[in-house]
């Protein structure tokens, strides 16, 4: 019996799969410096964990209003607020296990096959397939080192067509680190008017950004749909918790969907993040502290050991490292460093084709992890010459 063509046309997370050697390699017992997630290596804030044990306790372990629990609609809603002065009701949000299945859904929701959907090259690696599972097409848009990975809205007017049903935003950009200006997001916020594509914005790393504040792209048009959550400001991967803000217009049909497909978020974990929004803010100021000397280090690191950093990334925690005079096989490149150097980094080609020959590494990692990983790769490097 052969799977559906839909499944087929899935292409494997390179970042996993690099993690997932290097994890055997581990069970083997060798010592790998893992770049390649873009995981905090700290604990959530403790308010949130004490908050997480005490709906536990409390018994807050059953199904919930499949939009999620009102308190952290609200405390969403009042984020929006305070952070960006954009009024959003908690009837527009639906909380959900993280920023993926929210993408899943909604690309379900938007696309009829053959509708397309504008995304920049390089792109965060799953989104094609997000896209292609719902029988969408990507439609990319070229972006370079030199031109500083900038997503540029006339290069994004040129490739709409009558099928283009939304345009893919993510800012901070992974795997770049790039942000986009807000002269940039009005731009394309205007491409929307008069009934244009919705702007979908993957806002997640938000909170993360070195220097001016962050800015939602509801500040600039109400014809998008905003995915964010708490995994990277808040330093909470695993406990999977995200949501979508959406046009009034269509909540009704993501959360038939959503109750269809999972039901209800998890209650105890859904009042954890009503503690991180409520009552976590210092710490998220102190994780911004610490990546942004993290990426000070990570920067002057590669260029000392020979790799390319023609962009110095702004936000999120990842450096795209330009390793072409090494290989232009980035894949195959990636799996010798690691078998060489035990670094773990993603190759390049994951992100799509501008990215192929690069390397991209995360300083999510603590410093020493970090100073290690350059440490081992130059030793390689110098070798490999």
């Amino acid at each position: 019996m052969t799977l559906a063509r839909r499944v087929a046309e899935i292409e494997p997370f390179l970042a996993v799969e690099v993690a997932e050697r290097a994890q055997a390699m581990e069970r083997d017992g060798i010592d790998v410096v893992h770049l390649e997630y873009g995981e905090p290596d700290f604990a959530p804030p403790a308010v949130v964990q004490e908050a997480l044990a005490r709906a536990i306790a409390e018994g807050h372990m059953r199904y919930t209003h499949s939009l999620g629990i009102l308190p952290l609609r609200e405390a969403i809603a009042d984020h929006y607020r305070t952070t960006y002065g954009v009024k959003v009701s908690p009837e527009q949000i639906l909380v959900t296990p993280g920023t993926s299945p929210a993408m899943l859904l909604l690309f379900g929701a938007l696309l009829d096959p053959g509708d397309e959907v504008v995304l920049s090259d390089p792109y965060y690696a799953c989104y094609p397939n997000f896209i292609k599972y719902a029988e969408g097409v990507p439609v990319t848009v070229d972006t370079t080192e030199e031109d500083g990975f900038q997503y540029r809205p006339e290069d994004i007017a040129r490739r709409l067509g009558a099928r283009t049903r939304a345009i893919l935003v993510n800012s901070p950009a992974n795997p770049t680190g790039a942000v986009l200006s807000a002269e940039r997001m009005k731009a394309i916020g205007a491409l929307t008017e008069s009934g244009g594509p919705f702007v979908v914005a993957d806002e997640i790393y938000h909170g993360l950004t070195d220097g001016g504040r962050d800015r939602t792209i509801l500040e600039f048009t109400d014809r998008a749909f905003v995915l964010n959550g708490f995994s990277k400001a808040f330093a909470m991967t695993g406990w999977r918790l995200g949501w979508i803000v959406a046009p009034p217009t269509h909540v009704r049909a993501l959360q038939r969907l959503y109750g269809n497909f999972f039901i209800s978020t998890n209650d105890f974990v859904q009042r954890a993040g009503v503690a991180a929004l409520r009552e976590a803010g210092e710490a998220t100021v102190r994780f911004r502290e610490i990546f942004a000397a993290r990426r000070r280090l990570m920067i002057d690191g590669l260029r000392a050991i020979g790799l390319g950093v023609g962009f110095e990334p702004t936000g999120a925690f990842y450096v795209l490292a330009n390793a072409r005079h090494f290989s232009g096989d980035s894949l195959r490149f990636a799996y010798e460093i690691l078998e060489g150097s035990h670094v773990a980094v993603t190759p390049g080609v994951a992100f799509g084709r501008n990215a192929e020959g690069y390397l991209r590494f995360s300083y999510a990692a603590s410093v020493e992890r970090i100073q290690e990983g350059l440490r081992r790769l130059g030793a390689f490097l110098a070798r490999r010459r």
